[in-house]
């Protein structure tokens, strides 16, 4: 399991798809669907879907497959190009940053994000951060003929350099961790859940734009209307210096449980779990011997937000696993938190039966 977790992990994150450009991702997930034996459909906003039918009450399963990035927003005269942001990019983060224009397959075309000249900097500006709309990609193309002649215009996509490197002790540190981790586990889920003989009836998703407005899994869910949600994203690693104060998340230290999360920036929005989830999760964890650790954080958003608020509402759940240096261009998580969450999605999703309650008053 963890070779061929590491193996689509490792592939998945050097596939670019910003948000709202998914689509060579979800080709690539829609393929290794189709090796495992697995059918799924796409929706008009590229979702990607698969049913496995079963008895008792609809899970939605589902992760998201886009990434952050920058968007064209300006091509000057001499061929550099400006940038604006796509999600939640730190601008700290971003000088000297390799990143890829995304013109198209093969077509793509390699730049750097401009950090001043070190001999040039006044003192002041050693200890500044550069905001993004002053900062610019050089491609050494020499003209803006150039740079349009090369496919790239107002409006094309831009992602940090898509890397992915394995380091000792099973750490795995690149672009895009968030989420195609999340996407490996939901592949090794699938292929757990194609040979099963009982279950409930669910639907594994890979989602779109949750990095943009959150709301891609929207559409999906109200056609869907499942009655449970659990959706797979990073739980911030509390195990470095300057987080130490945020929380117990640690790399290795097994999956993770949102326990209370909210968006206190703008977007007034965050996810309370349902007990009956809670509950179930810690029983599964707990029958099979499965470290579960437990986040609360203010300044985190899924789209289970938002997917928890279709139909009648839904019993919903963030799951996930520890990650480091989020929105960075270099991520890290452990592959053994992730084959642990595996396990423990496969042993939650096989006690929920027909009689499973989602009835409040049997779990408070």
């Amino acid at each position: 399991m963890k070779d061929r977790i590491k193996r689509d992990l490792m592939d998945l994150m050097r596939i670019p798809g910003l948000s709202g450009h998914e689509d060579r991702v979800r080709r690539d997930l829609r393929n290794r669907l189709d090796a495992i034996g697995v059918e799924s459909r796409s929706d008009r906003l590229g979702n990607l879907v698969a049913h496995f039918p079963g008895d008792g009450p609809r899970v939605m399963l589902f992760t998201h497959m886009d990434q952050l990035g920058f968007i064209v927003r300006k091509i000057e005269t001499d061929g550099l190009i400006r940038l604006e942001r796509l999600g939640g990019v730190p601008e700290r983060a971003l000088t000297a940053q390799d990143v890829l224009i995304c013109v198209g397959k093969g077509r793509d075309v390699s730049g750097v994000i401009a950090n001043k000249s070190h001999h040039a900097t006044t003192a002041l500006e050693k200890y500044q951060v550069t905001p993004y709309p002053d900062l610019y990609v050089d491609t050494g193309l020499s003209s803006a003929a150039e740079v349009e002649a090369a496919g790239i215009l107002i409006g094309t996509p831009v992602v940090y350099a898509p890397q992915a490197k394995a380091f000792s002790d099973d750490f795995i540190c690149g672009t895009s961790v968030d989420d195609r981790a999340g996407c490996a586990v939901l592949l090794e889920v699938a292929r757990l859940l194609k040979n099963r003989t009982s279950g409930p009836p669910i639907d594994l998703a890979f989602t779109v734009l949750e990095e943009f407005n959150l709301r891609g899994a929207l559409p999906l869910a109200q056609k869907l209307l499942p009655d449970i949600a659990i959706q797979l994203d990073l739980m911030l690693a509390t195990d470095t210096p300057d987080m130490g104060a945020r929380g117990e998340m640690v790399l290795g230290g097994g999956p993770g449980m949102s326990l209370y999360s909210f968006h206190g920036r703008g977007t007034l929005n965050g996810v309370i779990p349902h007990p009956a989830l809670v509950d179930l999760f810690e029983r599964a964890a707990n029958a099979e011997n499965i470290p579960l650790q437990r986040s609360a954080q203010v300044g985190i958003l899924t789209d289970l937000s938002y997917v928890q608020m279709v139909g009648e509402g839904v019993a919903s759940i963030d799951m996930g696993f520890p990650m480091r240096y989020s929105h960075s261009a270099r991520e890290l998580c452990n592959l053994e938190d992730l084959v642990s969450l595996a396990r423990l999605l496969e042993a939650a999703l096989g006690h929920i039966g027909p009689k499973f309650s989602l009835n409040r008053d049997d779990y408070t």
